[in-house]
């Protein structure tokens, strides 16, 4: 089974997150940043990850330092439950509509940490979470991942609905790229 538990504790933040790539959309996720906790139970459930992420952060400060260590830490788990990556498909890309957004994401597990982002320069709160932590989120996935991460917002204008979009596509981009396909290292160089 392809599952990995990551803690993570500085003075700022304590995650510890426990993924299944093989899993069934399960989890358990307790952060005190509500639209955070919203879109890590969106994204294994879209994903079909079994997931639990236990979070606490200096939110009386501000929700940047939780929510970039829980992508940090999500990256970590994932490298780590990937293993040697033999036989895993390595990319997958997905585009996926919400009401009016419209959001396209892609992977590549190539071994170097790198996150290109567009997101039309929407800015604003969604209840107390800012928008711009999405960027965060996703930049500690892609470097402590060791991915190469895009992700595009083609369309949108409530930010909820392209956030959530952002989330789900990267979910069935994730579920992609990681599937077994076959026994070799996706690679002619043969590493990663």
């Amino acid at each position: 089974m392809r599952e990995a538990r990551v803690k993570r504790e500085t003075r700022e933040t304590n995650i510890e997150v426990y993924i299944n790539l093989d899993g069934k959309g399960d989890y358990r996720v307790d952060t005190p940043v509500g639209f955070l906790t919203h879109m890590l139970e969106s994204f294994a459930k879209h994903g079909r990850f079994d997931l639990e992420v236990r979070a606490e952060g200096d939110v009386h400060v501000s929700h940047h330092h939780t929510v970039e260590d829980c992508g940090i830490v999500l990256g970590q788990a994932v490298l780590k439950a990937l293993g040697d990556r033999k036989g895993i498909r390595r990319f997958g890309d997905s585009i996926v509509p919400m009401d009016e957004a419209l959001v396209m994401s892609a992977i590549d597990f190539s071994g170097r940490g790198l996150f290109y982002y567009e997101d039309m320069g929407l800015r604003g709160k969604i209840t107390e979470f800012d928008f711009e932590l999405i960027w965060e989120f996703f930049k500690g996935f892609a470097l402590e991942s060791k991915s190469t991460l895009h992700i595009r917002v083609l369309e949108g204008k409530i930010l909820h609905h392209v956030a959530e979009a952002v989330f789900k596509s990267f979910a069935l981009t994730l579920m992609e790229a990681v599937q077994v396909v076959g026994g070799d290292l996706p690679s002619t160089k043969g590493a990663l």
